[in-house]
């Protein structure tokens, strides 16, 4: 019992000169805390003398825990250009500053400038997106999941939209389309079967309330072999004939044709515009190359309807995500494919990537063993599955370190890596040119 009356005193402990700087308040919560933990440990017999001196270091240790920031940046030198665990897509630092002019002063987020009463927010997508694309109107919410939900919620809910079997998925935080369409009310029709779906599914699977001819993006897996999947040509001509919605969950759509064959696999929005269907919706953080938000483009008076569902004002995007999003499109209009990184990352030639890590391994090559090899990633974020495009890496090895702990020591310096065939690999299919140099400081630092 003695122990225990030598326990500090709270109100006399926060009042160490030691702690003059820290916020009053915060050091008094975490005192309180730390001096019960202690309480609780002497009378389970875990400790038998009290340290003072280790008592302030771990307040100050937690204090700082708690005010360090948990998001950090990065260098992502895995390979995968759309890293869902890394932030996906990288956001242009013009457009970021261009929406920190708009986030940091008043704007006409919902004011028409030119009749000076309340305007639309999104209006200000609207005629990017028009020009671009072609459709007649559009609306951004939060994802593309939240895309999928609204347009179900508004045109399906008590009926049927048709779907095959083979585009059921499930994707990243056990995101299911058939739960979708459950807690949005609509009801699936599943036609066709795994590998096989035919264009008279769909047309025997129409009856009096049907809503929709839905196709799913299959993001992160494909079916080969013995399989037949229906084109969105014809599911659009099949909607119009049977007097219904076609709608196409393109999950990561993308603007212009993709490098490496990659449209073969999958269309450009612009190519399915050509279609002229009724609703599209795409993720604006994966192959758009731009701020996570969902877009949904097609028929003004299919829109008109979404914008008069309730569940919008709880999905709809903020003046900054707009800002950026505006400004990423306009890029593709003004043919400014390098001012969008996801693009240029696509697109940087084998022969370039080579000469970056040649200028890694030449300023490091006298402190690990490194190589350059030629091997392959994926673009990740659920897009393109299974498509593989060319890469060059540095292979970093050092004395008789395990890969594992090597990973994990650049993985402290936030310098994430991958392992492929034994062998750590630095891919520069994911680097950007003013990272190479912060990779150089940080294999002195770990391995000197």
């Amino acid at each position: 019992m003695s122990l225990l009356k030598s326990i500090p005193k709270v109100d006399r402990f926060i009042n160490n000169k030691v702690f003059n700087d820290f916020s009053k308040s915060l050091i008094t919560q975490i005192s309180k805390e730390l001096i019960a933990n202690l309480r609780a440990d002497i009378l389970a017999n875990k400790i038998d003398t009290i340290d003072e001196q280790k008592l302030i270091y771990n307040v100050i240790s937690k204090y700082n825990s708690l005010l360090s920031p948990s998001l950090q940046s990065v260098i992502n030198a895995t390979g995968i250009i759309v890293h869902t665990n890394l932030g996906r897509s990288l956001i242009n630092e013009k457009s970021f500053k261009k929406a920190l002019n708009i986030a940091t002063s008043y704007n006409n987020l919902e004011y028409d400038l030119e009749k000076g009463k309340r305007g639309e927010r999104y209006s200000h997508i609207v005629k990017t997106l028009q020009a671009l694309t072609g459709c007649e109107d559009a609306i951004v919410v939060n994802n593309n999941a939240s895309a999928v939900f609204l347009v179900l919620n508004t045109f399906s809910k008590g009926k049927e939209a048709v779907v095959s079997r083979g585009e059921l998925v499930e994707i990243g935080g056990s995101f299911r389309v058939p739960d979708v369409m459950v807690q949005s009310g609509a009801i699936l029709k599943e036609i066709g079967t795994t590998n096989k779906t035919h264009l008279k599914d769909y047309v025997n699977a129409v009856n009096e309330n049907t809503s929709m001819l839905m196709k799913v993006h299959k993001s992160n897996y494909t079916i080969e072999g013995f399989t037949s999947e229906v084109s969105y040509e014809d599911i659009v001509k099949t909607a119009k004939e049977k007097n219904v919605i076609d709608y196409y969950d393109m999950g990561s759509g993308h603007i212009i044709d993709l490098p490496y064959n990659l449209d073969l696999a999958e269309p450009s929005i612009l190519k399915i515009m050509k279609y002229n269907p009724s609703l599209l919706s795409f993720s604006g953080d994966k192959l758009l190359g731009s701020v996570q938000a969902g877009i949904i483009i097609g028929k003004k008076e299919l829109i008109d309807k979404i914008k008069q569902n309730q569940l919008l004002r709880m999905l709809r995007v903020d003046k900054i995500t707009l800002s950026i999003l505006e400004d990423t499109l306009t890029s593709y209009l003004e043919n400014k494919l390098d001012d969008i990184p996801t693009l240029k990352m696509l697109n940087t030639p084998v022969e370039e990537l080579e000469k970056r890590a040649l200028t890694l391994k030449n300023s490091i090559d006298s402190i690990c063993d490194c190589s350059i090899i030629k091997t392959q990633s994926l673009i990740g974020g659920g897009t393109t599955p299974n498509k593989k495009i060319p890469t060059i890496a540095l292979s970093i090895s050092y004395k008789d370190y395990k890969v594992n702990k090597i990973e994990k020591i650049l993985r402290n310096e936030n310098l994430i890596t991958r392992i492929e065939n034994e062998k750590v690999l630095i891919d520069f299919r994911s680097i950007q040119e003013n990272e190479i140099k912060k990779i150089e400081a940080i294999i002195k630092k770990v391995f000197n």
